[in-house]
């Protein structure tokens, strides 16, 4: 399966935009020439008032400057926000320079910069500007005008804080260690939520490919039914007028081309009929065509493959859809994938729910991996199947190495209602097991009027979300 995102899948992407950065630094500003006031009008305290205030109003030329020529919406470059955001840092240092460095407790804003970047840009770049705010925050640790403090004679005076060294480089150290811990810790949560984007709109793509190919059969069934009635038109025209012409007429020969090519024409449209019979997305059939429907793909690549189900009871009718199609028989392609020899699948139901398990007698799941069957770019560990055949995955598989196989199966799967769980069999026997459940009610709909059956799955789809592939 190929798609067809902006991005290759499994491929990062960063950014931010301009909008932002220039909103985060207006707010910043705000709150810098704030602070500077009240510290020197409010309580009086002995500030460099004019230099702190040139700083601060550095940073909002820049950002008239950026607003009046970009645009807003403007996304920039992993390499244009990593300067602007190294400019926000060094500002920083040089307002903490004038006013006690370390000693002053803004110095935690050395955080901020290095948080935008952890969620939004390359580890690369975040991690520049980590060490940039580190080296910025012990430059002022060493060289930094007095803290502003009462001046002498007034009120509010008291002899300034004079903080021991070791403390300094307590406080250095703390802020070090938060910009690598906080930092990697934001990153490693918006790359998951980047990895989830990414994965689920493949999975999007998956199943509107799914849509499309059904909805293609269904208009070629169309297309023969219609056909069909000209067609046979022209065939009788053609025969009448072949019984017209007399028997040494130069004309039997086109009439014959004419006859054959009619007769192939129906035979093409047969053919169509028969695809889009039992293949549009809204067919009602029983659970054990479905399932050879699903297997019958798989049956040719050297693995023997069983079915079975009861032999008593009412067996389950479901209505055919798309992504219910893709979800099973990806979860049988790589049961057949890590078969040494065989897969079973058994199908079992009850008044309550309708159960198939598919184990196979390979390896089984890798312990390390059982945890995180769920998430996206999970990678399958070979492609056994296409090298027992002499083949190698072409285009429409491209994605077995991505990651996202069984993560859009069983996002599929939980949006009919199904519950899904991944395990390996108890020893003696050896491989993986993948266990598919539906409540009856939900997914049944033998007892129900044929003309709602195009709706259940789509009612069903409130059921649930998620992912996982092999590894």
């Amino acid at each position: 399966m190929s798609f067809s995102l902006d991005h290759p899948i499994g491929e990062r992407f960063f950014g931010l935009r301009l909008d932002t950065l220039i909103r985060l630094r207006w707010l910043a500003v705000s709150g810098q020439a704030l602070a500077i006031l009240t510290v020197q009008l409010v309580f009086g305290f002995s500030l460099p008032i004019g230099a702190c205030l040139a700083v601060v109003a550095l940073s909002a030329w820049l950002n008239l400057a950026l607003r009046l020529r970009y645009a807003g919406a403007r996304r920039l470059t992993d390499g244009e926000a990593a300067w602007l955001l190294a400019y926000d840092i060094l500002q920083l240092s040089a307002l903490l320079f004038l006013s006690g460095g370390l000693a002053n407790p803004f110095a935690l804003l050395f955080l901020a910069p290095v948080l935008i970047s952890a969620t939004a840009l390359s580890p690369r770049t975040t991690i520049l500007l980590g060490v940039l705010a580190a080296a910025c925050a012990a430059l002022v640790g060493v060289w930094q005008m007095p803290l502003p403090w009462a001046p002498p004679g007034s009120e509010a005076f008291t002899p300034p804080p004079v903080l021991p060294v070791l403390y300094l480089v307590g406080i250095w150290c703390a802020l070090a260690t938060s910009i690598a811990f906080i930092g990697m810790h934001a990153w490693r949560v918006a790359e998951e939520t980047r990895e989830l984007s990414e994965a689920l709109a493949a999975t999007e793509l998956v199943l509107a490919r799914e849509q499309h190919l059904s909805a293609l059969d269904g208009l070629a069934a169309a297309a023969a039914h219609e056909l069909g009635t000209p067609l046979a038109t022209i065939t009788v025209v053609v025969k009448e007028i072949a019984r017209s012409l007399p028997g040494d007429s130069p004309m039997h020969e086109d009439i014959g081309l004419l006859k054959e090519q009619a007769e192939r024409c129906r035979a093409i449209l047969r053919r169509l009929t028969s695809l889009g019979s039992g293949d549009a997305p809204f067919d009602r059939m029983p659970i054990s065509h479905l399932i050879e429907d699903v297997v019958s793909p798989h049956r040719n690549f050297g693995i023997g493959i069983t079915v079975s189900r009861p032999s008593e009871g009412s067996e389950p009718v479901i209505a055919r859809n798309p992504g219910l199609l893709y979800g099973l028989g990806n979860i049988v392609e790589n049961a057949v994938n890590f078969a040494g020899n065989r897969v079973e699948i058994v199908a079992t139901w009850s008044e309550r729910d309708l159960t198939l398990r598919v184990s196979d007698d390979g390896p089984g799941f890798p312990a390390e991996q059982l945890d995180s069957i769920g998430a996206p770019y999970i990678t399958s560990r070979g492609r056994q199947r296409w090298r027992k055949a002499g083949m190698e995955p072409d285009g429409e598989n491209a994605d077995d190495g991505l990651g996202l196989g069984v993560f859009i199966a069983k996002t599929l799967l939980e949006r009919s209602g199904a519950e899904l769980y991944f395990a390996n069999r108890v020893a003696p026997a050896h491989g993986a097991e993948v266990t598919v459940r539906w409540p009856r009610d939900l997914i049944d709909i033998s007892d129900r009027d044929p003309q709602w059956a195009g709706n259940d799955l789509d009612d069903a789809a409130e059921a649930g979300h998620a992912g996982a592939d092999r590894g």
